[in-house]
């Protein structure tokens, strides 16, 4: 045994900030507790689980698309371990049928190769209201078809997770039921809604929202939309917490409504981890201006941002407590895709991805399975294709 002891910073577990060393044997948790083998001091600051991010649309130059690869999904999933999100589910926003088929093969593959960080795949789209499209092709959204369903329950039994991203005006009741009875994450999103009807989807299983606030039905007086449905109701959220895609009173407001189940994600493109002003999506250009990724005439398209900087938000300009910050990046989207018993906590027997955080919650260091990974770094040049 070998065992090695990370000191000299407050230790979160997922839940708590604990009293003690990280003691880690290898690729998996021994214990918070007494320093034990090799000590290494960190000097102030937070050890905390490794995040997990479940909308990453693209890392270190690559955009996950319709030519999606093995060899691409690895590259973004390594980024972003680099960037502290130790898994991720890369993300394919609303495109052809043949290119989600091509998203999923490469994630097959991926899982078969065992990519570390890969935790499955993020489908968002193109099941959803134009009238919400966002940044997404309003030629390619389409209401669910047979084949559709059945490429879908395929990729639910050969990925590890797989989440969708639907709206209640494109699939039926029947068709998210049977998602769900194969074990896919339904989130509801990019929907103009009632509350009625999203709150029909859910009794019809699906268990998640994408971007709160963002490309849905807003909370009204009357019509509580589908926000008013989320934060009523049970089940997980998704949260962009850039202070651009939501203000942060309005997230103080959300948080305080739905006291369980909101998490962090990025909304990231393949400009992350890179030095990258722009890219090009489906033939459109998205630029990189102020801390914030647009199309051409301003439409918000993906965010740019690091989970980090998510906390330093939350906690700086929401005053959320650091705790439940924490929690938001690592235990609740371990839960919100059914994997907490295996992922987002530092415990005996789990295993040892880690970040140390700074006292203003920048980035000092990533350990993926015991391992430490160079932290935050300009990864690539040039943004290429999945």
């Amino acid at each position: 045994m070998t065992l090695t002891s990370y000191t000299g910073a407050r230790v979160f577990d997922g839940q708590r900030f604990c009293h003690g060393a990280l003691v880690v044997d290898g690729g998996q948790v021994v214990e918070i507790g007494a320093p034990q083998g090799q000590v290494v001091e960190l000097c102030g600051g937070i050890i905390a689980p490794g995040f997990l991010d479940l909308q990453v649309n693209g890392s270190g130059g690559v955009q996950l698309d319709g030519q999606a690869t093995l060899a691409g999904l690895r590259t973004i999933c390594d980024s972003q371990t680099s960037l502290g999100a130790t898994g991720c589910l890369p993300t394919l926003i609303t495109d052809t049928y043949q290119a989600t088929e091509q998203v999923i093969a490469a994630g097959i593959a991926a899982t078969q190769a065992g990519v570390p960080g890969f935790l499955g795949l993020h489908l968002e789209g193109p099941h959803l209201d134009p009238r919400r499209k966002g940044a997404h092709d309003p030629a390619l959204i389409r209401p669910m078809e047979e084949r559709d369903l059945a490429l879908l329950l395929h990729a639910a039994r050969n990925l590890p997770t797989l989440l969708c991203t639907v709206a209640p005006e494109a699939v039926s009741a029947n068709q998210i039921a049977a998602l769900v009875a194969a074990g896919v994450v339904v989130s509801l999103g990019h929907s103009d809604c009632s509350a009625t009807t999203a709150r029909a989807a859910m009794a019809a299983g699906a268990g998640c929202a994408t971007h709160l606030f963002n490309a849905m039905s807003q909370l009204g007086n009357r019509e509580p939309g589908m926000v008013g449905a989320i934060l009523g109701g049970p089940g997980f959220a998704g949260l962009i917490a850039d202070g651009l895609h939501v203000d942060p009173l309005s997230m103080q407001v959300a948080l305080a409504a739905k006291a369980e189940g909101v998490f962090l994600v990025t909304d990231c493109m393949g400009l992350a981890g890179t030095d990258l002003a722009e890219m090009t999506l489906g033939g459109r250009h998205i630029l990189r201006r102020d801390g914030r990724l647009t199309l051409q005439d301003g439409t918000l398209a993906g965010a740019d941002l690091t989970l980090s900087r998510a906390l330093q938000v939350l906690v700086d300009q929401v005053g959320l407590g650091p705790e439940r910050a924490l929690a938001m990046a690592s235990s609740v989207p371990a839960r919100a895709i059914g994997r907490g018993d295996s992922l987002g906590h530092l415990a005996p027997g789990r295993g040892a991805d880690f970040v140390h955080l700074s006292p203003d919650w920048a980035l000092r260091g990533v350990w993926r399975a015991g391992q430490p990974i160079a932290p935050y770094g300009k990864a690539r040049t040039a943004a290429s294709n999945a």
